[in-house]
């Protein structure tokens, strides 16, 4: 199966309300990854509030052109989680 995301909200202080094809789902918080000159921009809250579902590639998009592989944000929820739980 091909991993992609089915539900895509943003959310207060960098984060998104994700919701996979797998059948996982819940919140990702990327403040430490939105570095350099794509995803540095998306610090600003205005812009990092346009995050929405791709139609084509089905992962996160967002306005200035930004996107992340739906791989990635799988395993950045599920370690993020994971951390939670330590």
């Amino acid at each position: 199966m091909i991993l992609h995301t089915t539900e895509v909200a943003p959310l207060p202080n960098f984060r998104l309300f994700l919701r996979f094809n797998n059948g996982d789902s819940g919140e990702v918080n990327l403040a430490d990854e939105l570095e350099g000159e794509v995803f540095g921009a998306l610090r600003d809250p205005a812009l990092f509030a346009t995050a929405i579902q791709h139609p084509v590639m089905r992962t996160v998009a967002w306005a200035n052109g930004a996107d992340l592989a739906p791989e990635f944000l799988c395993e950045l929820m599920q370690s993020q989680r994971q951390q939670q739980r330590a």
